[in-house]
């Protein structure tokens, strides 16, 4: 975020030479932000203000859909020196959101070394380690000397993506092993790099999911990963950079589809926008709602006969619903980050179950004192029925929230998808249908009062 000092150097000011000179003085990232919050007419202008350097910088830190509208108002000369200056990785992500005539242009007005990186990296699917990966890395030959290493390093990596790691292949690009500058730097010139290089190189395949690449450089505290094919060739890194935008990605996703948010909405997205990412899950839950309802419905006359039911019945469909919730949250967190798998399934349960007992007895209680608070004189024995349902509805819960991801991932669906709206809509309906019945058959068998 813009600091507060930065914002109020920037606003009010009108004279272009200064704000000229304010903008390039500035973080790219920084610069980056302050013409994404401009409005769409002043874009372009505060753009064009920057220096070829400084503009080819801040380009990658604009959101994509700001990039291709700068690309629509810029000349093809500086629209083709910009794509040229980017990282591939940035440039297929900006690629995959431009229309494909515009795409095409791009590419064949690119030269041929970064066309064919690009191609590269959108030859492989969304969501894989080759689709996120970045070409640009320092590899180096086993036959050189320390010193050799550190000359070709200077000579032609200076604009690689980092350089605290240097990879080791074969003839036929193959990786070897992996050397860290720092053991460059600090070992003689005229000693192998065969001999100081460690064989043990932790590495991914161009089609590991992006999830399962964070989690390794997580696991490991790499700042970088080096990216191999079908036959152990190199072909890319994938920097911790990356990953956090993957983590953030990840958790972004994960939190919409639990709270029923598709899509990639933002805080400041188009209405329009949020209506469509919205709306479709909406009429899903309410579509599965039905299913509630309906479990409601062959009850009306017992609830007209006892209305403090009406009042309870909220209680148990939130409160139920909160504890699927709570145990759902943290089963999707633990397969979210590699700690449990669904071979943990009864450990977990065993562990919810163990602790919804004690949560079970304390709402429970709590439901039969409320109920005895709210009820008429003639209809308190009410409060033994919902304490017991409530109590039984919590244990369900833990259940529900453990068993429903980890059966989603099991099948290899995605754990978060649906699981909140289906956790408090089988709670709302198992809770509901268990209540009104015992009620009701309470009503039949021993004849209270109403």
């Amino acid at each position: 975020m813009l600091t507060q000092d930065i914002c109020n150097s920037l606003i009010g000011v009108t004279d272009l030479n200064q704000l000229k000179l304010d903008l390039n003085s500035l973080q790219p990232v920084d610069v980056g932000e302050y013409i994404s919050n401009l409005p769409e007419q002043e874009r372009a202008i505060a753009f064009r203000l920057l220096n070829k350097s400084q503009a080819i910088d801040v380009f990658e830190y604009l959101p994509t859909d700001i990039q291709e509208e700068l690309i629509n108002s810029l000349h093809d000369i500086q629209v083709v020196q910009l794509v040229e200056e980017m990282s591939p990785d940035e440039r297929a992500e900006l690629f995959d959101e431009l229309p494909a005539g515009v795409v095409k242009r791009l590419l064949q007005q690119l030269s041929s070394e970064q066309r064919q990186a690009t191609a590269t990296i959108l030859g492989y699917p969304e969501g894989t380690a080759g689709r996120v990966m970045t070409t640009e890395y320092v590899r180096l030959r086993q036959g050189l000397t320390v010193g050799e290493a550190l000359s070709k390093i200077r000579r032609q990596d200076e604009d690689k993506e980092t350089i605290y790691y240097a990879y080791v292949t074969d003839d036929n690009r193959k990786l070897v092993s992996v050397v860290s500058l720092r053991q460059l730097l600090f070992t003689f010139p005229d000693v192998l790099i065969k001999d100081i290089a460690s064989g043990h190189v932790i590495k991914v395949k161009t089609e590991t999911s992006q999830e399962e690449v964070a989690r390794i450089m997580q696991r490991y505290d790499l700042i970088a990963i080096p990216v191999v094919d079908r036959e152990e060739r190199l072909v890319g890194i994938i920097t911790i950079d990356d990953v956090v935008d993957i983590l953030e990605e990840e958790a972004t996703e994960d939190i919409q589809k639990l709270a029923g948010v598709s899509g990639d909405e933002e805080a400041l997205s188009s209405p329009l926008l949020t209506i469509r990412n919205r709306l479709p899950w909406l009429l899903g839950i309410m579509a599965l709602y039905i299913g509630a309802a309906s479990a409601i419905a062959p009850f009306q006359q017992v609830i007209a006969a006892v209305p403090v039911l009406a009042v309870i019945m909220p209680i148990f469909s939130n409160t139920g619903g909160t504890v699927g919730i709570q145990a759902l949250t943290v089963t999707i967190r633990g397969l979210g980050v590699g700690e449990v798998t669904p071979e943990d399934t009864s450990k977990i349960l065993r562990k919810e179950l163990l602790a919804g007992f004690g949560t079970a007895l304390a709402l429970g209680t709590t439901m039969m004192l409320l109920s005895l608070i709210w009820a008429k004189p003639q209809e308190r024995w009410v409060a033994v029925v919902a304490g017991m349902v409530m109590a039984t509805n919590t244990l369900v819960a833990v259940t529900l929230g453990t068993l429903l991801p980890m059966g989603l991932k099991k099948f290899k669906l995605d754990p978060a998808l649906m699981s909140g709206p289906l956790v408090t809509t089988m709670l709302d309906t198992i809770g509901f249908l268990t209540f009104l019945s015992m009620i009701s058959l309470a009503l039949k068998v021993f004849h209270f009062p109403s």
